[in-house]
């Protein structure tokens, strides 16, 4: 699945050059179930986003269930994979902001500002992300919900943020 870059610590599919830029992405912080991380991957396909995949995940990356979720996106998608959390801090491109997405965010989703280089960070479905992410992020954002509700599947709360951070810097692609 793809190739391994000059750098071991992470791999790419299918190219190195494409994991850096000036779009906003996704990342996915040790993911543990294959159908969510599947939808956010063929999301990201149909978008044209790039996913920062930070292992370990809780499943291979073979997992029929994954490929399932994913269908036929798998080609045109672009994926990094890095091997933890400081793999990916340490190849990550600067400029990048990453806007962590969790229950506990200071800031609701409709009221932050994206930037067209911003990386959109969800955290496992069992725990979220652990304290030195959150320190890590630039921004803890919310999606606000009605009292009494807990939380989203992280899958859909990934889609509302990235149609967010897509519409609001214009980067939704062409029909």
């Amino acid at each position: 699945m793809g190739r391994v870059s000059k750098d071991a610590q992470m791999q790419c599919i299918p190219s190195v050059h494409l994991c850096y830029g000036d779009r906003v992405r996704l990342a996915l912080f040790e993911p543990e179930i294959p159908q969510n991380t599947g939808a956010l991957l063929r999301l990201a396909a149909c978008f044209g986003v790039a996913v920062d995949l930070i292992e370990p995940c809780g499943f291979l990356l073979d997992d029929r269930r994954l490929k399932r979720a994913v269908l036929d996106y798998a080609a045109d998608l672009v994926v990094c994979r890095y091997v933890s959390w400081p793999a990916f801090l340490a190849s990550r491109a600067s400029q990048s902001r990453l806007i962590l997405m969790t229950t506990t965010g200071t800031i609701s989703l409709h009221r932050l500002m994206f930037a067209p280089d911003d990386t959109i960070l969800l955290g496992r479905e069992s725990a979220g992300v652990p304290a030195e992410v959150h320190r890590a992020a630039a921004a803890r954002v919310v999606i606000p919900l009605r009292p009494g509700a807990r939380s989203l599947n992280v899958a859909l709360a990934g889609a509302i943020a990235l149609a967010e951070g897509l519409r609001q810097t214009g980067l939704f692609p062409d029909p």
